[in-house]
């Protein structure tokens, strides 16, 4: 059965401390080109949507989407429409 020395742990310790500066230093040159890049892909992306959502129409020129419903029905179980006459008394 293996003991833990204390030599070992502090060795542990210090490896640790070590490797957790180094990607602390790498990361602060790294981190800004992967932004920068992310950055540049994410503006060429809506320049190509702008791009492509240019209106087809001319300016003022007016364009209807969609047809209305021509089969509008009344419903006749309401009632019949009585004209209303005031009463003097």
């Amino acid at each position: 059965m293996q003991e833990a020395s204390v030599q070992g742990f502090v060795r542990t310790i210090f490896i640790i401390v070590v490797i957790y500066y180094v990607l602390k230093v790498i990361g602060r040159f790294v981190a800004p080109m992967i932004i920068k890049k992310a950055a540049s892909k994410f503006e060429e992306r809506v320049k190509n949507q702008q791009q492509s959502a240019e209106p087809k129409e001319k300016v003022g020129e007016t364009t209807i989407d969609k047809k209305p419903n021509a089969s509008k029905t009344s419903n006749d179980s309401v009632g019949e429409y009585v004209d209303f006459e005031e009463v003097d008394e």
